[in-house]
């Protein structure tokens, strides 16, 4: 008799730490998605802004310096505030431009950086890729100008 009561026992715990448990994971699983969604919706209006600039990649197939720049960097820009606020877009040297780009010039070396604004013309460029620690400060310098100048 005494060791059904202890099983009943150990049962109840047992299920009693099982639904504080599961009432705990259920309470952080709300908070963070509570948390997910104000972040979401403070940079609402970077998000929409986001759109209005985009990055050309224009490259070529057997480019040594586009295909260190896709290894190295792309997964991580992507990532980054800077990808954020300007999506990187790949075109062929020899290919289309996207529907609505106007360039100043068409570039002639691989990789061209070019920053487009919302209305479609050419911003900025960077020709070339000078390697990580060149590239992050100038393209975070671009797009922040950029956008300094759309605020207006």
């Amino acid at each position: 008799m005494h060791l059904l009561v202890a099983i009943q026992r150990s049962t109840y715990y047992f299920v009693h730490m099982f639904n504080i448990t599961r009432q705990s994971l259920l309470y952080a699983a709300a908070q963070k998605a509570f948390v997910l969604a104000m972040v979401l919706s403070l940079f609402g209006g970077a998000a929409a802004q986001a759109q209005d600039l985009r990055l050309i990649m224009v490259e070529q197939a057997g480019c040594y310096y586009c295909r260190v720049f896709n290894r190295d960097i792309a997964p991580i820009y992507e990532k980054s505030t800077e990808g954020l606020a300007a999506p990187l877009v790949h075109v062929q040297l020899r290919g289309e431009l996207p529907e609505g780009v106007t360039l100043d010039s068409r570039p002639f070396v691989t990789p061209t950086f070019i920053l487009i604004g919302p209305d479609g013309a050419e911003i900025e460029r960077l020709t070339g890729f000078p390697g990580e620690d060149f590239f992050w400060p100038y393209i975070s310098d671009m797009i922040a100008t950029a956008q300094a100048g759309l605020s207006r």
